[in-house]
């Protein structure tokens, strides 16, 4: 007889003995109608907790798990590797405080009910543009306090739902564009003590929903390079995002000054260095000039040499200005304020011409009528006059 069969008996006649003990007084008819309700009753309990085995795997070694909120806490044990057995269902998960320094790219994968995921205070350096690619319902993550130096621009493209992203106190030097493209829903973003000195306004355009954002403790260098993030920077604080100090470190004339109260006049000579940059890059370098080729014909003696255009050595052109509509402006206000200048000089020369010859008449008529007003010479003739009519 197979052992299976035998086992079934004996639980039979356990279970029909515990009824009989339960209820000593009851017919054989009742202790049977138990007996078949209590053996519906075990494998009921059997297969639910078969159910709940399989539902809710083990708690990895030495982490906490909380089955309510479905949570593992991993956080400072020392872990090297990320535990392999993570239940499937997990949608927080704790691994700040240890010594994580590289992640496979298989390192979370199937755990796509995960929310919330703390990697702070590690020392990862670099992370696969693939490791968050399951993370599909990813809501926060938490990258502060490592050694990461680059980002990989796939890095966040599975994680549409991302609200809170912190990459705080690393050595990153620069963001890759189109590393926010696929984050529509991102509200905070952190970006502090880093080593970024300069940002590309196409990087952060994406970021419609984002309303605040840390940048403070990076060595800024407010040149030209910035000039399009500051004005990304003043639509944001339009719209009513919130933003940390962005202090100047270069040049010295700027240092410690925030980027925001920074004139805009400062970067008026950016486009004339564009200007300058577009018009050398028309410039294409051609083969180096040679003298005439000793394939050509010599000149018949006697006879005057007529002169060949010269493809390979071109005439040096002359400089131009870097813009054409300036210089022209530049020329017609020298003019006029020149026109003016002589035109005042004219009427003043004018004006003193005048004034010389009214002042020379005046003093011609002042002589004529001086013997009039009182000469003493005047009045002796008139007295020997009067005497010899006497």
């Amino acid at each position: 007889m197979p052992r299976g069969s035998s086992l079934r008996r004996q639980r039979r006649r356990a279970g029909r003995a515990a009824f009989t003990m339960l209820a000593p007084g009851s017919s054989p008819l009742q202790t049977t109608r138990l007996a078949l309700h209590w053996r519906q009753i075990s494998w009921i309990t059997c297969w639910l907790a078969l159910w709940a085995v399989e539902a809710l795997p083990a708690c990895p070694f030495s982490c906490k798990c909380d089955s309510r909120s479905l949570e593992v806490d991993c956080s400072g044990l020392g872990l090297t590797v990320v535990p392999p057995d993570l239940p499937v269902a997990t949608q927080t998960l704790l691994l700040l405080n240890n010594k994580l320094s590289a992640l496979p790219s298989w390192a979370f994968a199937n755990l796509s009910s995960l929310q919330r995921l703390d990697l702070s205070n590690n020392f990862l350096d670099q992370l696969p543009g693939s490791i968050f690619g399951d993370l599909v319902n990813l809501t926060e993550l938490q990258l502060r306090n490592n050694s990461i130096r680059t980002l990989d621009r796939d890095l966040l493209q599975h994680s549409p739902w991302l609200r809170h992203l912190d990459l705080s106190i690393n050595g990153l030097a620069q963001l890759p564009p189109g590393l926010f493209d696929a984050l529509p829903a991102l509200r905070s973003l952190s970006l502090r003590s880093n080593r970024l000195q300069n940002l590309d306004r196409l990087t952060f355009e994406p970021l419609v929903s984002l309303q605040l954002l840390q940048v403070g403790d990076n060595p800024w260098e407010c040149d030209c390079h910035l000039r399009d993030f500051k004005h990304w920077m003043e639509w944001f604080s339009y719209r009513g995002g919130r933003l940390d100090q962005l202090a100047c470190t270069l040049p010295k004339e700027l240092r410690g000054k925030d980027m925001r109260v920074v004139p805009m006049e400062m970067f008026n000579y950016c486009s004339q260095l564009e200007d300058e940059n577009s018009s050398a890059g028309l410039d294409i370098p051609g083969p180096p000039c040679t003298k005439a080729s000793p394939e050509l014909a010599k000149p018949k003696p006697g006879a005057e040499p007529e002169p060949e255009p010269s493809t390979a050595c071109p005439q040096k052109q002359r400089h131009r200005p870097v813009s054409v509509r300036r210089a022209i402006g530049t020329v017609v206000i020298a003019g006029v304020v020149c026109g003016i200048v002589c035109i005042m000089m004219v009427v003043a020369a004018a004006y003193g011409c005048i004034y010389a010859s009214l002042m020379a008449k005046y003093h011609r008529e002042l002589k004529k009528r001086q013997p009039l007003m009182g000469d003493p010479e005047g009045e002796h003739e008139e007295k020997k006059q009067i005497s010899s009519v006497a």
